[in-house]
């Protein structure tokens, strides 16, 4: 019970992020093509890669399905964690992608758009139907429904390897720009002090005065970083100072 109640304050807190993801689901296939196309013919190589990149290539921090399954930490992870990702990849590969997903989120404190929430919705609900209509023709044994159910089955597969696939390209978009591969982002600055004045109202000439600083700046202090989703930095300062590793380079 307090698994499950601490897994669903995780998802209620993430309903509360208030960053964005670099591209949505829809964009991915534009935003980077070579590599959608990877994920959707080898889905479980791309998840391997992504896990260990997600985890700055550091496995010793490594824990099945990233420690949102009962199973993690239970199954030698400290032992032989690429024996362990490699079997999760190939045996969980749904739990896998969806691990990554959460890491990325927590980490970051990247929501989930509508639009995603309706295409991830969609795919679930093309697999129930799926099932559902397998479980009919068995019982039935009505082949024009036996038919119908294999159609929606090849189709809910094609969505699924599909979403997963677009899915994971988000996830590899995402820490391309946390590693800075998409150079310096910028950074809202913070706007001048306006103030009231008539349209007709002529500028007061200078009378010996120095100018005065933008708002929110003081003398011989240097403008306050703006608040938001930083363009560097990576990993926050949550994680300790060891990581990334000290061989780590962009």
């Amino acid at each position: 019970m307090a698994a499950s109640q601490e897994y669903m304050d995780k998802m209620q807190l993430r309903q509360n992020y208030r960053n964005l993801w670099h591209t949505d689901l829809l964009g991915t296939i534009q935003a980077d093509t070579p590599y959608c196309c990877f994920a959707f013919f080898c889905g479980p190589c791309a998840s391997y890669l992504l896990r260990k990149r997600a985890l700055y290539n550091d496995m010793s921090r490594y824990v099945c399905c990233a420690g949102y399954m009962p199973c993690s930490g239970r199954c030698g992870e400290s032992k032989c964690p690429e024996f362990c990702l490699f079997t999760e990849v190939f045996l969980c590969f749904g739990n896998s992608v969806a691990s990554t997903r959460f890491m990325l989120q927590d980490e970051f404190n990247i929501q989930t758009t509508q639009c995603d929430n309706c295409i991830i919705g969609f795919m679930f609900c093309l697999q129930q139907l799926a099932c559902i209509f397998s479980i009919v023709a068995m019982i039935v044994g009505s082949s024009e429904i036996q038919e119908a159910s294999q159609i929606l089955s090849c189709l809910s597969d094609m969505v699924y390897c599909t979403v997963c696939a677009c899915m994971q390209t988000q996830h590899k978009v995402e820490m391309d720009k946390r590693d800075g591969k998409f150079g310096p982002q910028p950074v809202m600055a913070i706007p001048p002090m306006q103030q009231m004045s008539r349209i007709d109202q002529p500028i007061p000439p200078s009378v010996g005065y120095p100018p005065q600083p933008a708002y929110g700046q003081s003398y011989g202090y240097p403008p306050p970083q703006a608040q938001g989703y930083p363009a560097a930095g990576y990993p926050p300062s949550a994680y300790p100072p060891a990581y990334p590793p000290s061989g780590y380079s962009r």
